[in-house]
């Protein structure tokens, strides 16, 4: 249900409520004490308090209905007029009938018309019956009646157009909100989409030239490494493409299967060791827990770190280790290389990492200074923080 239905409920109930308050005065104040004031009197008072009961019987029938019917008014004034001229008046009988006449009807000008032809027949009679006072009460009643019925039919008009006003300014504040939404989606999505690419697609790439480069250079000395390179650079493209496969929804997500990840990591390092030379030292636990996502971060991590290794650290050894305590799964990957001062570094690589992490309840650390090496560590929080 949207918002304008629920208010026309909302109003339509209190209304109702307001109908049935009123139906109860108007049984109580006018018609108990009209057809007690003459239920003993006999001839034409008798018939005429039976007629106001069939009235207030007629008029319950026509609330339940919801009905708006002129001629039922007409009717009522006409009835109101015939009570003025009879013994006991019909003033107080106006007064407490005259909400009526705005209830059941549509508009302010209606109301106004027909409660005065119901304040002119009751004045009417009760001039005819020489009580001019109970007159000036009908007309001073029917007064007080219209400047509270145009004031409040005032304030329910202003109250509607105030509360249509907030509608629309709250469908358009829900429709800017929806397309912040959305375009914070898209936002997220190019950077996640970056990420990716930059973690698999621009790391592959990366090492195929290097490959390439040292195998154009050993072509002519070494035809054995040569070959190595050739089929290292053969193995990278592949995956390459099956992760751009990947990315553009044509294969499943990473190259990364269900269950451990020790087993891709060691390729990975193998591989690096492989492709570059450089002594690995690894310390990987095999009983490390975690669901499909934590072991993509590590892979990207690892991958990551080894890649910036290769291009900047110019370091003989890495050691890695991955570890599982209580509270968190730890990654820990250092070199000896020619490390570099942390709050200068710009790169697009350690700040894709952070935001990894960050998704998954996890911390990157990195400690390095300048001839000292470099430590990474990424810590995977599992069962809430000791």
């Amino acid at each position: 249900m949207n918002d304008g239905t629920a208010s026309t409920g909302a109003e339509r109930s209190a209304l109702t409520a307001l109908r049935r308050w009123y139906t109860a005065a108007w049984l109580l104040l006018g018609l108990i004490p009209t057809v007690i004031g003459v239920g003993n009197d006999p001839g034409p008072l008798k018939w005429a308090s039976l007629t106001l009961v069939a009235a207030a019987l007629a008029y319950t029938a026509v609330h339940r209905a919801r009905h708006h019917s002129p001629a039922y008014l007409a009717a009522l004034a006409a009835g109101l007029g015939a009570m003025a001229a009879l013994p006991g008046g019909g003033a107080a009988l106006l007064i407490a009938a005259l909400p009526q006449f705005w209830f059941q009807t549509r508009g302010p000008r209606t109301a106004v018309l027909l409660s005065g032809c119901a304040a002119a027949a009751t004045a009417a009679g009760s001039v005819w019956r020489d009580s001019p006072g109970n007159a000036a009460a009908a007309l001073t009643g029917y007064a007080v009646s219209v400047l509270a019925g145009l004031l409040l039919h005032r304030l329910v008009t202003d109250g509607e157009a105030r509360a249509t006003t907030l509608a629309a300014e709250l469908s358009l504040a829900q429709e800017r909100l929806a397309a912040a939404h959305r375009a914070r989606g898209a936002a997220d999505e190019r950077e996640r989409m970056a990420r990716e690419i930059h973690d698999t697609l621009a790391q592959g790439f990366a090492s195929i030239i290097v490959l390439a480069e040292a195998a154009r250079a050993g072509l002519d000395e070494d035809a054995e490494h040569t070959a190595r390179q050739l089929r290292s650079i053969e193995q990278t493209a592949r995956e390459n493409f099956a992760e751009a496969r990947v990315l553009v929804g044509a294969a499943p997500h990473s190259g990364l299967r269900p269950g451990s990840v020790v087993p891709t990591l060691r390729r990975t390092l193998e591989r690096f060791t492989q492709d570059t030379g450089i002594t690995v030292d690894a310390e990987l636990a095999e009983d490390v827990h975690c669901d499909q996502q934590t072991r993509i971060a590590l892979l990207r991590c690892t991958q990551e770190s080894l890649a910036n290794v290769r291009k900047h650290a110019d370091a003989s050894t890495v050691g890695v280790v991955l570890a599982q305590g209580p509270y968190a799964i730890e990654l820990e990957i250092t070199d000896d290389g020619r490390g570099f001062v942390v709050e200068e570094s710009r790169g697009f690589g350690l700040d894709g990492m952070r935001k990894r992490l960050a998704e998954l309840d996890g911390e990157l650390t990195v400690t390095s200074s300048v001839g000292d090496g470099t430590r990474v560590l990424a810590t995977f929080h599992t069962n809430g923080r000791p």
